[in-house]
């Protein structure tokens, strides 16, 4: 169906509640964020009024309408010690980001009278619009055709999770109206210099730019969870997800960017 734009400020409470009356969805997938690690660590108030404000105006206004409220969520929530984490893992959040994402978690889930899901994802990759944000497999890609040697960490872990996966389970959990947390990432636990050494395979680039290192040699801002990765059992078994492999996701974006 042909697909209206509407621009929206969701900081602003008064234009979430104008737009949201006006056009009566049925169903929101809230997936505006400040997503930049270190940009929130530098910048706490500007990540706390995107993230958590913004999630509480929505909340309050489709709690209201009646609207269920899909929110994507991170395993940025987590503190690194345990991989392959459930829905019941403990949070305990060791940036301002994702202390960020925790609150807005909460907001959802505290606000009464809101039909509600949670989606935590890892790490999202794939194709980009002009202007959008790069992933590590873009970066990988763009960087080794240009011959020019990176540094990959080898000491970190996620489950990638391709960015249709991420939209194809966020539509399953709007089409049942769930209600809960859910985890929607790839199956695979990998390092970044893992998913460096198959982007090179896949798109016949040389490996050999490639520098294993590990996370310390970086100096940033922000902490990152050393281990994340999520188990998908409940959105495998109540949603009938079904993620690509990091092989084929690969694939996929080869084929759509002419590889």
């Amino acid at each position: 169906p042909a697909l209206r734009f509407l621009a929206l400020d969701v900081t602003d409470p008064a234009q979430v509640q104008q737009v949201l009356t006006q056009e009566q969805p049925s169903h929101v997938i809230h997936t505006a964020a400040l997503t930049q690690v270190d940009d929130c660590e530098l910048n706490q108030a500007a990540c706390w009024t995107q993230n958590v404000t913004a999630t509480e105006y929505l909340a309050a206004a489709c709690a209201q309408l009646n609207i269920h409220l899909t929110h994507l969520s991170t395993d940025f929530i987590f503190n690194g010690e345990d991989s392959l984490l459930t829905e019941e893992a403990q949070p305990d959040p060791i940036s301002h980001y994702g202390a960020s994402k925790l609150a807005a978690e909460q907001a959802v889930q505290r606000t009464a009278g809101l039909r509600w899901a949670i989606a935590r994802t890892v790490l999202v990759y794939g194709t980009t619009a002009a202007g959008g944000r790069s992933n590590i497999v873009l970066w990988v890609r763009d960087s080794l055709r240009k011959n020019q040697k990176i540094k990959v960490v080898d000491d970190q872990w996620r489950t990638p999770t391709l960015a249709e996966d991420l939209a194809q389970g966020c539509w399953l959990l709007a089409r049942q109206s769930a209600q809960g947390i859910y985890h929607l990432s790839g199956r695979e636990l990998l390092t970044p210099y893992q998913m460096a050494q198959q982007v090179a395979a896949t798109f016949g680039l040389d490996a050999a730019l490639l520098e294993r290192v590990d996370s310390q040699v970086f100096v940033q801002p922000a902490r990152r969870p050393p281990r994340t990765g999520f188990r998908i059992d409940k959105a495998e078994r109540e949603l009938g997800y079904q993620p690509h492999s990091f092989a084929e996701g690969l694939a996929l974006v080869k084929r759509q960017l002419g590889d």
